[in-house]
């Protein structure tokens, strides 16, 4: 090899070496020797650049003025489409909460002034139903007992709006509309009965706190799992947070879900269930003779199913023929079923069976969350029901109509998605609830003790009831039976009043029954705001 040669080579090892030494200056390349390892110290380790922290969640709030002209008087109001972020008890951020707030301009005193905070249930609904249906200051139009169709939708300014009577927060809870979970926290932390009850009670403390509504009056109105929640909520923060409230509204409520379940061996929902089975035939005309009076029928009803019917169940398989074939025989003059159908469900025909049995012949299912909604069956030969015609009837023009509203009025814009309904990728919703363990093994959850504390603890506080007779989510003899077996001291029973609708779950999807509602519900505030 020539000298030029072994110079080139000797260039490019040491080119070589440089390159590595670059890149890994603390590669050790050759072993040290012991001695070395004694009299060396090792090279301090370079600093690693500092993370980068990421940017803390922001809160947005988007403002605009309106008025609306209620019963003759105009009314302005300041209209906030916004979110509030809540933290857990180590200050970390968990969540931000969105919410559609409706205030009133023309009130300085806001001691006299009532607030009202809002939402629907599910679990896993946005506040759209009450915000565009019912409460809020514009309502989007829809058919009654009947599909809407397709848009344009119609939204009119809604007479029957609370904005009179209260200031109105709509919120919707985490995984539903805009809410969603940040930091290291996800949307399914949120997904459970009690874990929801404090991520509100965190909302509302920040919101009353923030917009200096401590000395308010306040109240809850919640509907279907929203009266579960508020039943929770207002025992919750009443007891850990101080904060008293005026009263609670509890639209199509359930309390205790045991009342709305068909287990095997268990036949309380069977008798519960059976007047809302008899106002459901009685409004499609399938009753002969056809009762005159639909509340002088429905008491009948009522007064079957809590005895005879009740005790024959009760019986289970010693019932004698002769009786279950009489007890039949009733059950098909009071829900237009015939004898040999009820014969063959041994008496008990759960809820998917009555809504495909009932209208079968005319091809019919019947709704679920409103039950003088009909709908095409696509099986004939079902056992079940496959959907809810109320709830395809109107799902629609609620969404439409709400993110039109949005955009055009309210003029918040936002890059994601706002979900009506949370997705919940499989997760499940966790019924655990501390405080409903009672005696004996878990069960169904319950939140009756929560709402008996909260007026325990708050002896002014006042409970009015919204009923739907044709409600076959949550109907009126289960939440009868739900008050009438609450214990409270006596000295309490009279602050829960009940009220009735001829209309379903939503009872506002009908004109009458929106303007009953509406006179109810603002009375009560006005009765319990002094």
């Amino acid at each position: 090899m020539t000298a030029h040669c072994r110079k080139d080579r000797i260039q490019r090892a040491m080119k070589k070496a440089l390159f590595f030494a670059a890149i890994l200056p603390f590669a050790i390349f050759s072993k040290p020797s012991p001695l070395a390892a004694r009299q060396t110290r090792p090279a301090p380790a370079a600093a690693k650049p500092a993370a980068t922290a990421a940017p803390p969640p922001k809160e947005v709030s988007v403002v605009t003025e309106h008025s609306i002209r209620i019963g003759g008087q105009e009314i302005p109001y300041q209209a906030r489409v916004g979110s509030i972020l809540i933290k857990d008890d180590k200050g970390e951020p968990t969540a931000l909460i969105y919410y559609t707030a409706y205030t009133r301009t023309d009130i300085k005193n806001l001691d006299h002034r009532p607030i009202s905070f809002l939402y629907n249930g599910g679990p896993g609904s946005a506040s759209i139903w009450l915000q565009m249906g019912a409460y809020g200051p514009r309502r989007v139009v829809v058919a009654n007992a009947a599909p809407t169709g397709g848009a344009p939708y119609q939204l009119v300014d809604n007479q029957y709006s609370l904005i009179d009577a209260s200031d109105l927060v709509f919120i919707d809870p985490v995984g539903t509309g805009f809410s969603h979970a940040v930091g290291k926290a996800k949307d399914q932390d949120f997904w459970g009965v009690d874990q929801d009850v404090r991520s509100l009670a965190k909302f509302i403390n920040a919101y009353v706190t923030r917009n200096n509504r401590w000395n308010s009056p306040k109240f809850l109105i919640g509907e279907s799992y929203g009266t579960f929640r508020s039943a929770a909520l207002v025992n919750y923060l009443q007891n850990n947070d101080g904060m008293y409230f005026n009263g609670v509204v509890l639209m199509s409520s359930v309390l205790d879900s045991a009342t709305l379940s068909f287990p095997p061996g268990e036949d309380l929902a069977y008798v519960l269930y059976l007047p809302s089975y008899a106002a459901t035939a009685y409004y499609h005309h399938l009753l002969s003779p056809e009762p005159s009076n639909l509340d002088t029928f429905l008491q009948q009803v009522r007064q079957f199913a809590e005895t005879k019917y009740a005790d024959a169940l009760l019986q289970g398989a010693r019932l004698p023929a002769a009786q279950k074939t009489a007890i039949a025989q009733q059950i098909s003059r009071f829900t237009g079923l015939s004898v040999d159908y009820v014969l063959q469900a041994n008496l008990r025909v759960n809820l998917p069976q009555f809504m495909i049995e009932l209208q079968r012949k005319r091809g019919l299912a019947t709704g679920r969350l409103d039950a003088r909604f009909s709908g095409p069956i696509y099986d004939p030969l079902a056992e079940y029901s496959q959907y809810d015609p109320q709830s395809t009837a109107i799902t629609g023009a609620f969404t439409a109509a709400w993110q039109h509203y949005l955009l055009d009025e309210l003029k918040f814009k936002s890059d994601m998605p706002y979900h009506v309904v949370a997705d919940f990728h499989g997760h499940h919703w966790d019924w655990k609830h501390k405080g409903d363990e009672g005696y004996g093994f878990p069960g169904y959850a319950n939140v009756e003790l929560d709402l008996v504390q909260a007026l325990i603890t708050n002896p002014h506080l006042q409970v009015q009831v919204e009923n739907g007779y044709y409600d076959l989510a949550t109907p009126f003899f289960a939440t009868e039976y739900t008050m009438d077996h609450l214990g409270l001291p006596p000295s309490l029973e009279s602050h829960i009043q009940l009220e009735y609708y001829r209309s379903g779950h939503m009872m506002y999807l009908r004109l009458p029954s929106l303007a009953r509602l509406k006179a109810n519900v603002a009375a009560f505030i006005g009765a319990n705001a002094k």
